[in-house]
C-alpha cells in the first residue's frame, strides 16, 4: 500500500517507468511497463530480479537475443477464433515473422539449458509447432503477398490476367500508331483514365475512333479514348482479376481455418514475446544505470552501499558529470529511523528520496543502483510526506496537508512501513510544529516503523540522541569552502549553517548581527556545537581519507618490495649455481690433472726423476689454487699505502679471485669496478693498483674486448610481456654494457598496458648511478610505451 498515492510520482517512479517503457520494442510490452508495482512477496521478488539480472547477464556477454520482430500477436489470435473470418496477406505475415522470432529464441535457450534458469521459466514446456510456419510459408512469399502458386487455379488466373493484360496492350499500341499515323491524336503519350490505359485525341476527331470516352481535358480539346477493341479485353482481364480476388480470399480463408485450433498457442507466443520485451527493457535501463541486484532479507531492513539516484545519475551525465556521490546506510531493528539534519541545499532530500525511490523500485522487480553487496528487504507499506500537498478545492492549507497525512501515519503504520518525511514539522510556528512533530515521531517510533526523516528542528534532532531506535544523522558540509560534500554521516545531527550561509551570500552584517541577538542563547551554544562537530567530522573524514591513501602507497610499496626480494633470491640462486658448477669443473680438471699423472708413473715405471717430475707438477697446479688466498696478507700492506693514490680509471687486480678491473667510481671504502661488461663491487683493501707494463697489458686486452662488446652492442632493448624481474634482469645487463663502452643512450620498450612494468622500470632507472635521466618516445612514435634513459 502506498499513501498518499502521488508519493509515487514525487519519488520519481513514474519517470523511472517512462524511461523502461522507451526501451520496449512493443505496445504490449509498455503495457506491462505501465503495469509494474510494488510486490509484498518476496519469492515473486527474487524471480522478476533474477530474470532481469539473467538478462542483463545475456546482453554484456553473450550472443545477442533475436529479437528483430516483436509483432502482438493477441488482436490476430482474437480474429482467427471468430467462425468465418480470416486473415489479409499482411497479418498472416506479422504472424510468420513473429513465429520465426519465437523458435529462435526458444532455440537460443535451449541451446544454453540452465545456463538462464529464469529466464526459461517464461516459456516452460512451450512447443515449437513447425506445421503453422509451413502453411504460411506456402501460401505467403518474403514480402508478404501472396505466392502466385498458392492453388493451381490462382496459378492458372494469374498466367491468364498477364497474358490478356499484354494482349491488350499490344492492340493499343497498333490503334496508338495508326491514330498517330492519321494525325487524329492530341500532343502527348497514351494515359490512364478511370484506372485504363486511352489514347488522347483530339476533340475534332474523336468520332473518327470507336470507343469508350473516359474523360476530356480541362479546355475540351482533348478527349480520352479507350478503343473498342481493347475495351473488350480490358474487361476480360478485369473478370479474371476478380476471379483471382474470390481465390485469394478462399485460400486464405482456408488457412486461417487452419490455424484456428492454434488460437491458445498463438496467446501463449504473445505472452513469451510480451514478456520478454519488457524485461529485455528493464535490464537495458538498468545498464544504463549500473544498476546490480542487492541481496534479498525477509527482515524489514536496509542496508545501501553505494547507493546513487538513477534520475540525478542519468541527468549528471547529460550534464557531463560522470559520478554521483554515493549514499551508504543502514536501517535495521536497532536503528530503524534515521533522523537526518544539515544545511539547505545539502543532500537531505536527495538521501531521502533515494531511499524510497530503490526500495519502490526493488520491490517492483528492478535491478538498483548500489554495490551487489547491499541488503534490502520487504515492506508492506509505503508512506511519504513529500513536498506542498495544499489543495484550494478541499480546503486544505500546507500544515493541514501535513497533519492529514501525520493522522494517517499515525493510524496505520506498523513493523512493516517504511515512511519518508521531508521537512518534518514546517508549516507552521516552530514553537508548535516542533513539539507537535516530536510527539508524532514518539508514536511512530512505538510503532517500530522504518523510516528516513529530514529535519532542521533542534528539538527533534535532541529527542533521537536519547531515544532508542531514533538515529542522528547529517550531510556533511565544508564550512571553509561553504559547499556541501554530499555525503551521509550517521551518529551525529548536523547544523543548518543558516549564518554561515547566509554570510556567504552576502547579507549585511547588520542583519546578522541583529539576528544572532534575537536568537536565544541555548539555541546559539547548540548550534555552535553542531558546528563545530561538523568541522571535526570534516576532520577526521579528511583524515581517515589520507591514512587510506597513505595505506595504499604502502601496501604498494610492499608489493615492490616483495617482488624485488624475489629478484635477488633468484639471482642469488643463480650465482651460487654458477659457483657451484666452476667448483665441479675444477674438481673434475684435478681429478684428471692426478688420473694421468699415477699413469704416467705407472708408464714410466716408478723412475725416480720422472716420478719427481710428474710430482713437481702437481704440486704446482696444487699451488696455483692456493697462491690467490695467499696473496692478501702479504700484499695488504702495499695496498693500504696505496689507498688513497686510487682514482676513477684505475686499472687494479682484486686480492681474492685475481681478477683485473677498471675503477669506475670510489664510494668511500668501496670502488665500483668494471670486469668486461660486467661491475662489482669490493673493498679498497681487497685490490693492487696496476702500473706499468701490466697496466697496459690489462688496458689493451679490456680494449680488445669492448671494441668487439661495441660491435655487436645494440642501444635498443624489448621487454614487452616479460615478467618485472626478467625485465630488469635484461634492462640491467644491456645498461652494463652501455656503461662499459661509454654509449650515451638506452632505449627501452616496454609497452603501455596497465602502467606497471613501466613505473618498476623507472623505480630501477632511478637507484641507476649512471643514469642521469630518462623521457618518453614522442607521442607520435610510441609516448609513454618507450622509455630513453641518458647515461653520463
Amino acid at each position: 500500500m502506498i499513501y498518499p498515492k502521488n508519493a509515487v510520482e514525487k519519488l520519481g517512479f513514474t519517470e523511472i517507468k517512462e524511461l523502461i517503457k522507451a526501451k520496449c520494442i512493443s505496445e504490449a510490452g509498455k503495457e506491462l511497463v505501465d503495469k509494474i508495482q510494488p510486490q509484498v512477496k518476496l519469492d515473486l521478488i527474487d524471480r522478476f530480479l533474477r530474470q532481469t539480472n539473467e538478462f542483463k547477464n545475456l546482453i554484456e556477454h553473450d550472443a545477442p537475443l533475436p529479437v528483430d520482430h516483436f509483432y502482438p500477436l493477441k488482436h490476430i489470435a482474437e480474429k482467427v477464433k471468430v467462425e468465418g473470418a480470416f486473415l489479409f496477406e499482411d497479418e498472416f505475415y506479422r504472424v510468420l515473422l513473429s513465429l520465426r522470432t519465437v523458435y529462435a529464441i526458444i532455440r537460443y535457450f535451449n541451446d544454453r539449458a540452465q545456463q538462464y534458469p529464469n529466464l526459461e521459466l517464461l516459456f516452460e514446456h512451450l512447443p515449437i509447432e513447425k506445421s503453422i510456419l509451413r502453411n504460411i510459408e506456402q501460401v505467403i512469399d518474403d514480402r508478404g503477398k501472396m505466392k502466385d502458386n498458392a492453388s493451381r487455379l490462382l496459378l492458372d488466373l494469374t498466367q491468364q490476367i498477364s497474358k490478356s493484360e499484354q494482349e491488350a496492350r499490344k492492340r493499343l499500341d497498333v490503334v496508338y500508331k495508326q491514330a498517330q499515323a492519321n494525325g487524329w491524336t492530341a500532343d502527348g503519350n497514351l494515359t490512364i483514365r478511370d484506372g485504363r490505359l486511352c489514347i488522347p485525341i483530339l476533340a475534332e476527331n474523336k468520332r473518327k475512333l470507336k470507343g469508350l470516352i473516359h474523360d476530356e481535358s480541362a479546355t475540351g480539346q482533348t478527349a480520352y479514348i479507350e478503343p473498342e477493341e481493347v475495351f473488350h479485353l480490358n474487361n476480360k482481364v478485369r473478370d479474371l482479376e476478380f476471379e483471382r480476388r474470390r481465390e485469394v480470399i478462399r485460400i486464405l480463408t482456408s488457412l486461417t481455418t487452419e490455424l484456428r485450433p492454434h488460437v491458445p498457442l498463438l496467446m501463449a507466443y504473445h505472452g513469451l514475446l510480451t514478456k520478454l520485451d519488457f524485461v529485455r527493457a528493464k535490464a537495458l535501463f538498468a545498464l544504463d544505470v549500473d544498476a546490480q541486484m542487492p541481496e534479498l532479507s525477509k527482515a524489514a531492513d536496509i542496508s545501501l552501499v553505494n547507493a546513487r539516484h538513477p534520475l540525478l545519475l542519468l541527468a549528471s551525465r547529460q550534464e557531463g558529470h560522470p559520478s554521483v556521490v554515493p549514499l551508504n546506510l543502514k536501517i535495521d531493528e536497532t536503528d530503524r529511523v534515521l533522523l537526518v539534519s544539515g544545511p539547505n541545499a545539502g543532500g537531505k532530500s536527495v538521501c531521502m528520496k533515494t531511499v524510497g525511490l530503490l526500495q519502490l523500485m526493488f520491490q517492483s522487480g528492478l535491478l538498483i543502483p548500489c554495490d551487489p553487496t547491499s541488503k534490502v528487504g520487504v515492506f508492506k507499506q509505503f508512506f511519504a510526506d513529500i513536498g506542498d500537498d495544499q489543495s484550494i478545492d478541499s480546503d486544505l492549507s500546507t500544515y493541514s496537508a501535513h497533519l492529514s497525512k501525520m493522522k494517517h501515519f499515525a493510524q496505520f503504520a506498523d513493523a512493516r512501513t517504511l515512511v519518508l518525511i521531508d521537512e518534518f514539522g514546517t508549516g507552521t510556528d516552530p514553537q508548535f510544529g516542533g513539539p507537535i512533530a516530536e510527539a508524532v515521531l514518539e508514536v511512530l517510533n512505538k510503532k517500530m516503523i522504518r523510516g528516513v526523516i529530514t529535519t532542521h528542528y533542534s528539538n527533534l534532532k535532541l529527542f533521537a540522541s536519547h531515544t532508542a531506535g531514533i538515529e542522528n544523522a547529517s550531510m556533511l558540509f565544508d564550512n571553509e569552502a561553504m559547499k556541501p560534500l554530499y555525503i551521509l554521516q550517521v551518529g551525529k545531527p548536523g547544523s543548518s549553517y543558516a549564518f554561515e550561509i547566509a554570510q556567504n551570500i552576502g547579507l549585511p552584517k547588520e542583519v546578522l548581527h541583529l539576528a544572532k541577538q534575537k536568537i536565544g542563547v541555548q539555541q546559539k551554544k547548540v548550534d555552535t556545537l553542531l558546528v563545530d562537530l561538523e568541522r571535526e567530522k570534516k576532520e577526521l573524514f579528511d583524515t581517515k581519507r589520507a591514512i587510506n591513501l597513505r595505506e595504499k602507497e604502502v601496501l604498494t610499496q610492499q608489493s615492490e618490495l616483495n617482488e624485488l626480494k624475489s629478484y635477488l633470491e633468484d639471482n642469488k640462486r643463480q650465482l651460487l649455481k654458477d659457483a657451484k658448477e666452476e667448483a665441479r669443473q675444477i674438481i673434475k680438471d684435478a681429478n684428471k690433472l692426478v688420473e694421468n699423472t699415477i699413469s704416467e708413473i705407472k708408464t714410466s715405471q716408478a723412475d725416480k726423476e720422472k716420478t719427481k717430475e710428474l710430482r713437481s707438477g702437481l704440486q704446482q697446479a696444487s699451488e696455483s689454487l692456493k697462491e690467490k688466498p695467499h696473496k692478501e696478507p702479504k700484499k695488504q700492506p702495499v695496498v693500504n699505502e696505496t689507498e688513497e693514490a686510487l682514482l676513477v680509471g684505475d686499472w687494479v687486480r682484486i686480492l681474492d679471485t685475481g681478477n683485473e678491473g677498471q675503477v669506475m667510481e670510489i664510494a668511500k671504502n668501496n670502488l665500483i669496478l668494471a670486469l668486461g661488461e660486467l661491475r662489482t663491487v669490493v673493498k679498497k683493501n681487497k685490490v693492487e693498483k696496476l702500473r706499468g707494463k701490466e697496466k697496459a697489458k690489462v688496458a689493451k686486452r679490456f680494449k680488445s674486448v669492448s671494441s668487439d662488446s661495441v660491435a655487436d652492442f645494440s642501444p635498443e632493448v624489448d621487454v614487452r610481456g616479460m615478467r618485472t624481474e626478467d625485465a630488469l634482469q635484461k634492462i640491467e645487463l644491456v645498461l652494463d654494457r652501455a656503461v662499459m663502452i661509454g654509449y650515451p643512450s638506452l632505449k627501452i620498450i616496454h609497452g603501455k598496458g596497465d602502467g606497471i612494468l613501466r613505473k618498476f622500470i623507472r623505480d630501477y632507472l632511478r637507484k641507476y648511478n649512471h643514469v642521469s635521466r630518462f623521457e618518453d618516445e614522442h607521442a607520435d612514435r610510441g609516448g609513454d610505451g618507450i622509455t630513453y634513459a641518458y647515461i653520463d
